[in-house]
């Protein structure tokens, strides 16, 4: 077991600035963290797996965070970080309404793994009304998604848009 290594989950769908910036905090606290994209088809993913591993890559390079690695997982997360050797798995809460559920799944997750900790972390509050759902919804419309994902992303979304 390594003492210092966090899993940071999520469908990622797309990567956003408050993602970004969990990620970067989470960085200075852990030895390493693996930003691990889940499959989460009930979720209907916008991007692939492919796609989404390669977003974050790009924005972990763009970042300089050495100590990161994007992988994937489609078992459930507790296996997943068994399976890694973690100890503490990163959540982003950004409203109230997130921690119900985020506490629920910490506590199972406790039950099904008891040498598992969550380390809830909230975003920048300039951060805080961003959602991956609601930056899709945005470039679906036309708007401007700039100041909620890097540029890449951006370009990223409104190309696969244009597709489907």
């Amino acid at each position: 077991m390594n003492d210092k290594l966090a899993i940071y989950p999520g469908t990622f769908d797309p990567i956003t600035y408050g993602h970004l910036d969990i990620l970067e905090r989470a960085a200075k606290i852990f030895d390493k963290v693996i930003m691990a994209v889940a499959h989460n088809l009930p979720k209907k993913p916008l991007f692939t797996v492919e796609e989404r591993m390669e977003m974050i890559r790009h924005c972990v390079r763009e970042k300089g965070l050495t100590n990161v690695e994007v992988d994937s997982f489609d078992t459930l997360l507790i296996e997943y970080a068994r399976q890694k050797g973690a100890n503490v798995i990163i959540r982003g809460l950004r409203a109230i309404s997130d921690f119900e559920y985020e506490f629920q799944m910490a506590l199972m997750n406790r039950k099904l793994y008891p040498k598992i900790e969550t380390l809830f972390m909230m975003p920048n509050e300039q951060f805080t009304y961003v959602s991956s759902r609601i930056v899709k919804e945005i470039a679906s419309y036309g708007g401007s998604v700039h100041c909620l994902v890097p540029p890449y992303i951006a370009e990223r979304l409104y190309e696969k848009l244009k597709k489907s």
